[in-house]
């Protein structure tokens, strides 16, 4: 059970595994001027790449929230553990309904609108490391939407390290016992 606490970061990795290939069949791609979903849309060249990296990715993450469900040792983990199962979705469905598709937006944005508060609501449910932790990525997030970069691509970059960042955190601090009002009575994870 220890070891699928790093399915998260894993599945980050194989995302841009992913990503580097569908590069390097898109050679017009560029990070100052495009968004990433470009390299799974119809004007790019083998765009099942991309979008098969999304839904395989997709599938970490579902074994990361299932992990932090399982382990959970507070009401808030558990609910927080919930969202981030429900972003392992909105996650699919963004190499399901790729760009060009009427969803594409509404199922991108709610990824990293779902796996952030589930991330937040799971750092508030937890040991001290995790809870500055999650509450500074989560602050990042909301700054990083509203800065102007250059390009959706970069933004997309930001937010999705700052996702692996949390997954990171998780494998390296998540045992730390919580004490605060959330608690279900269990001692750590299993």
């Amino acid at each position: 059970m220890k070891k699928l606490v790093w399915s998260g970061f894993i599945g980050g990795l194989i995302y841009w595994l992913f990503v580097a290939w569908s590069i390097s069949q898109n050679h017009w791609f560029s990070f100052w001027r495009n968004a990433l979903s470009d390299l799974g849309g119809s004007g790019a060249n083998s765009p099942w790449i991309y979008n098969a990296g999304l839904i395989a990715t997709s599938m970490f993450v579902l074994v990361f929230s299932l992990y932090l469900i399982l382990t959970a040792t507070t009401k808030a983990q558990t609910v927080g553990g919930a969202y981030i199962s429900v972003s392992a979705i909105f996650l699919a469905l963004i190499g399901i309904f790729h760009e060009g598709t009427r969803p594409h937006i509404f199922v991108s944005t709610y990824f990293f609108v779902q796996f952030f508060v589930g991330a937040l609501i799971y750092g508030l449910g937890s040991g001290k490391t995790v809870k500055k932790a999650s509450t500074l990525l989560f602050v990042l997030s909301v700054v990083g939407a509203f800065f102007p970069w250059p390009s959706t691509a970069l933004l997309e970059t930001y937010e999705i390290l700052l996702v692996m960042a949390f997954t990171l955190v998780i494998a390296l601090f998540g045992g730390e016992e919580c004490e605060c009002a959330f608690s279900t009575g269990k001692k750590g994870p299993a």
